[in-house]
């Protein structure tokens, strides 16, 4: 336990080595940062690179389509902050039975992938990662499709990647506004380090009860708790939540809002109208935070924005729309992409 409230204390290049010391030591039943336990749907591969001055890997699942189809399609599926790629299970399940090819990566700092103890995350750094994924594996290409935080970089990649992205799917995502020009306050990574250093089974449950499913819980949504729970009983617990920070200042400091006029990618946005996501609500003035994430208006602005935008508003759902009603999801996200082929 000394060791463990040592380790606490350090920040930023102190994180990966005592890390490093802490996994050592750290006795039979420990979890690691990479998920060594938590089973994923399909096979996991590895793709591995250099980035950034360092030997990395990012983890991804490669599931080939049920029957193949002429210049048979492909798609790639972005998941949110605080999920990994095996939260695409049921799409990836749909698609390949229309004939879809789905890679499912984890961005390095999520899930399976390489935690770094020192990178500079940003949303161009992660779409070219992802690009160079989907070139070694002969996919010029892709549909892409992501969620919340993913959302934000599946616009990313397909503003730096136009001629490789088929069409371009956002499932709630976050960046449809600008938090910082909403009353929202900088918080440094040593700020979000702390937190999440604090987290637990009980908060998780309790934030994602209230943000992702409208204060409903099922036995199923027990699995992305359990997943994330895995990270803080981990003698790697540190640098995993020294990544979590960086991505959280990622998520603040490089909205895409800003260039939703310049895509060129045939685009859906499928959202949840219940959605109130806003981090860093809690954070902003009491007048402009009544205002910060209402998916409804925000979901119809990114239409307008959007040359050629197709809007699909699912009444009743929340931020997680695929894992809330699979069905009232599948079906127009089926239709979006069959027009598409």
């Amino acid at each position: 336990m000394m060791v463990r409230r040592t380790m606490i204390l350090l920040r930023g290049p102190a994180i990966f080595l005592a890390s490093l010391f802490v996994s050592a030591a750290g006795g039979r039943g420990a979890y690691e940062a990479r998920l060594e336990r938590f089973t994923y749907p399909f096979p996991v591969e590895i793709h591995r690179f250099t980035s950034q001055q360092q030997p990395l890997e990012m983890a991804y699942m490669d599931v080939k389509p049920e029957r193949t189809l002429p210049n048979s399609p492909a798609v790639i599926l972005l998941h949110g902050k605080n999920f990994s790629g095996a939260y695409w299970q049921e799409t990836a399940e749909a698609l390949r039975g229309a004939g879809f090819r789905i890679i499912m990566p984890d961005q390095v700092g999520f899930g399976k992938s390489s935690k770094p103890g020192h990178y500079q995350f940003t949303f161009h750094q992660l779409a070219q990662n992802t690009h160079e994924l989907l070139r070694t594996l002969g996919l010029n290409r892709v549909h892409v499709i992501g969620h919340s935080m993913g959302g934000m970089l599946a616009t990313r990649y397909a503003l730096m990647f136009p001629e490789a992205t088929a069409s371009l799917t956002l499932v709630n995502p976050l960046g449809l506004e600008d938090w910082k020009s909403k009353g929202v306050p900088y918080r440094s990574p040593d700020i979000h380090y702390e937190q999440e250093l604090q987290q637990n089974a009980d908060k998780i449950r309790a934030y994602q009860r209230e943000n992702y499913y409208g204060g409903d819980w099922q036995p199923r949504y027990d699995r992305w708790v359990e997943m994330l729970v895995m990270f803080t009983r981990s003698p790697d617990c540190p640098r995993m939540a020294w990544n979590q920070a960086l991505t959280s200042e990622m998520i603040y400091t490089q909205p895409v809002v800003y260039e939703f006029g310049t895509l060129k990618t045939p685009t859906l946005l499928l959202i949840g109208l219940r959605d109130r996501t806003a981090p860093g609500r809690e954070q902003a003035p009491e007048p402009q935070r009544r205002g910060l994430g209402n998916y409804t208006d925000l979901g119809r602005a990114a239409a307008q924005a959007i040359p050629g935008a197709k809007l699909v508003e699912l009444e009743g759902l929340g931020h997680a729309p695929h894992l809330e009603a699979f069905d009232k999801f599948i079906a127009p996200l089926r239709e979006f992409l069959d027009a598409q082929r």
